[in-house]
């Protein structure tokens, strides 16, 4: 498993080796069909599903190891997703009423983040699934991967995927992207990536958020 590297310019800093988790279970809050799910969720790249900076810890080009789980640079330093990542891309739109997914990150490396994700695979869902797929290929409301500001980002993830602002939620490691509320969705700040607990937490924030709008009108 891939170190996760600091969140410094440098790659001599690491901090522990991440260690994989037990096959992940959905949570059950999030396949009870009596409580709502947000119909977009956003996902930040850099320290939210992955635990590096792709433009400034990754040197191309990359080359994926035979099970497309994780892809080395020119340096020979391997990059992969945090643990869970896999599988909450491939289970999540299967919760119970249709979740799309997209990408909303400010990169200065877009072309290297779409290579990333196109050699990252993720594993069957259930057995009798197709044979494994890209990561990139999960991402049905589209990808905003370039420089800016999020409140761009998410606007044109929102007008793709034709859902209101109140029905997405966005995960993302950057305080300062709490900005994007302003347009009336729900950000769940990660601190250490994106795992289903954190999916679950967003998740109650987002419910919690929606019950306080419906209950002010």
């Amino acid at each position: 498993m891939p170190r996760k590297l600091s969140k410094q310019p440098s790659l001599t800093s690491a901090s522990p080796t991440l260690t994989a988790s037990p096959a992940p279970q959905i949570p059950p809050s999030l396949t009870d069909p009596t409580l709502p799910l947000p119909k977009l969720i956003v996902f930040d790249l850099d320290y939210t599903l992955w635990p590096f900076w792709v433009d400034t810890h990754v040197t191309p080009p990359l080359k994926p190891n035979a099970a497309h789980s994780l892809a080395t640079d020119r340096h020979g330093e391997e990059y992969t997703f945090y643990p869970d990542v896999p599988q909450i891309l491939q289970l999540l739109p299967r919760a119970g009423s249709p979740v799309k997914l997209g990408v909303a990150s400010r990169t200065h490396a877009p072309a290297l983040a779409r290579d990333l994700l196109k050699m990252l695979h993720l594993p069957p869902a259930q057995e009798g699934d197709a044979r494994p797929r890209r990561a990139l290929d999960a991402f049905d409301a589209g990808l905003e991967i370039y420089p800016g500001s999020k409140i761009r980002h998410i606007e044109l993830l929102q007008r793709r995927a034709g859902v209101d602002f109140e029905d997405i939620l966005f995960f993302d490691d950057e305080s300062r992207n709490q900005e994007t509320e302003r347009l009336g969705i729900t950000m769940r700040l990660v601190r250490d990536g994106v795992c289903w607990a954190e999916i679950e937490k967003g998740v109650d924030d987002w419910r919690r958020r929606r019950s306080v709008r419906k209950g002010s009108v």
